[in-house]
């Protein structure tokens, strides 16, 4: 690999095994990924990308891309290759009028939220804010405020990249309208994106928290949970459960709201008969900053542990399907272990499958067994109660599964992420990627030239009025 053709070409600084910076810039999210790529380009400006990618493909490499690292399957790092890391391009402009916003790639939503709070707007992020924007937006984007505002991915009116030959391409409704298409919810298969325009929402107080429950009571706390959020929940509040153990090592189920909406004595009225039921052993629920929101799960998900992870969309959640889960967590082999419901309905459902990449439009609760530990010796027993949890689900399985939520075992489960947007997808990567240079992701190949029908140009969705707020 001859770097100095690199150097010569790029502004941002290149480490390798030998830079005293190496082992910190080569660390991810998930702590049993222990990756050593030959090379890090930590990039300043996207024609440092371009300069990267035009070498990959010099050296006949299949770079790695890194934003915040936090895919729980190592995607963001590479043995021996080159990794493109974005993670110095911080620069974000905000349009407090038009409420909009571009940052680059390099933003984590910690620091993305901080910037748009800074005018009392926000869009979709996600539950833990050191993820960075760019991975999470491009498999689709769940969060707090998904139920209003629709997904992260939703929310984007363009998208700047630099494609597999080196190129700086625009992507939106005007520019490139099947690359755009494909950006909202495909993944990284089709360049590194580099810069992204996001739709701003009013968005200040909230409330939220935890309402907590001893596991023993798990049983009847998401019956009520089910039943709460099934009869009809407005765009403005989502609630999600979770299974968790508290810090004295107590087994919990936890609920948890998120109300956004611009009447706070609302979001209260809303929320009383929730927080009737019990009585609970502890209700965290208080009207609190966005930020606050955005980051109260942070200290349960930290840099550095292990982590391994099964997630699915469920038709639905009869009895007999909180009883596994009940069962499941009973059996949990680590306290910092989290399994996730979240409840999806509102701006989210109002947009077809088809109209983005993201087709997973239809399904009130995804699954999401989220395993965390710190010694290595206990990896078999946390992988495998892991797997049991979701071999326990299946008979409730929609098939679909979030794109971001797939593990570096679940290549096979690529096309069920994307379920009928598949065979489009890989149309768009035939177009845009021919010879798979970016693979390092939930890759989609491309197709033979001899299978690659003209892409449709995309169209706004006819439910996009819907997701934007007053």
């Amino acid at each position: 690999m001859n770097l100095d053709a690199l150097r010569s070409q790029f502004r941002g600084e290149i480490l390798t095994p030998a830079s005293p910076q190496y082992n910190i810039a080569r660390r991810l999210w998930n702590g049993m990924i222990d990756r050593r790529p030959a090379a890090i380009a930590r990039c300043t400006s996207a024609d440092d990308v371009a300069a990267v990618v035009r070498f990959a493909v010099s050296e006949e490499l299949y770079p790695a891309v890194r934003a915040g690292g936090h895919n729980v399957g190592g995607l963001a790092s590479v043995d021996d290759g080159v990794v493109i890391d974005v993670s110095p391009m911080k620069r974000i402009a905000i349009d407090p009028i038009a409420r909009i916003a571009t940052s680059e790639t390099g933003l984590t939503w910690g620091e993305f939220d901080a910037a748009t709070q800074a005018h009392g707007l926000a869009t979709t992020g996600g539950l833990i804010s050191t993820t960075g924007t760019a991975g999470l937006t491009l498999g689709g984007g769940v969060g707090w405020l998904m139920g209003r505002c629709g997904l992260s991915c939703d929310n984007t009116l363009a998208y700047s990249l630099v494609t597999a030959d080196g190129k700086q391409v625009r992507a939106s409704a005007d520019e490139n309208s099947d690359l755009f298409w494909a950006l909202k919810g495909g993944g990284g298969n089709f360049g590194v994106v580099t810069s992204i325009t996001y739709r701003l929402h009013p968005v200040s107080t909230v409330i939220s928290g935890m309402i907590l429950y001893p596991l023993a009571r798990a049983r009847d706390v998401l019956r009520h949970y089910r039943d709460f959020v099934m009869a009809g929940l407005p765009d403005e509040l989502t609630i999600y459960a979770a299974a968790i153990t508290s810090p004295d090592g107590v087994p919990m189920v936890a609920i948890m709201p998120a109300y956004g909406g611009s009447s706070l004595d609302d979001g209260e009225r809303l929320l009383a008969p929730l927080r009737a039921f019990g009585p609970p052993a502890a209700d965290l629920v208080a009207r609190m900053p966005y930020l606050s929101m955005q980051q109260m799960l942070d200290a349960a998900a930290p840099y550095g542990l292990r982590s391994y992870w099964k997630s699915t969309f469920l038709q639905a959640l009869p009895d007999a399907a909180i009883d596994a889960f009940v069962h499941c967590a009973e059996a949990c082999t680590s306290p910092r272990s989290i399994v996730v419901l979240e409840h999806a309905h509102g701006a989210v459902t109002r947009i077809a499958p088809n109209d983005t990449a993201f087709p997973a439009r239809g399904h009130a609760f995804d699954l999401v067994v989220l395993s965390l530990w710190d010694d290595v010796t206990h990896d078999a027993r946390n992988v495998a109660w892991t797997r049991d949890f979701y071999r326990a689900m299946q008979p409730w399985s929609a098939t679909l599964v979030y794109v971001n939520a797939l593990g570096d075992d679940d290549g096979a489960r690529v096309r069920d992420a994307y379920g009928d947007n598949y065979a489009r997808l890989a149309q768009v990567k035939t177009k845009y990627g021919p010879a798979n240079r970016f693979r390092r992701n939930q890759n989609i190949p491309p197709l033979s030239a001899s299978d690659a029908p003209e892409v449709p140009r995309y169209t706004a969705p006819i439910a996009r009025d819907q997701v934007v707020s007053p």
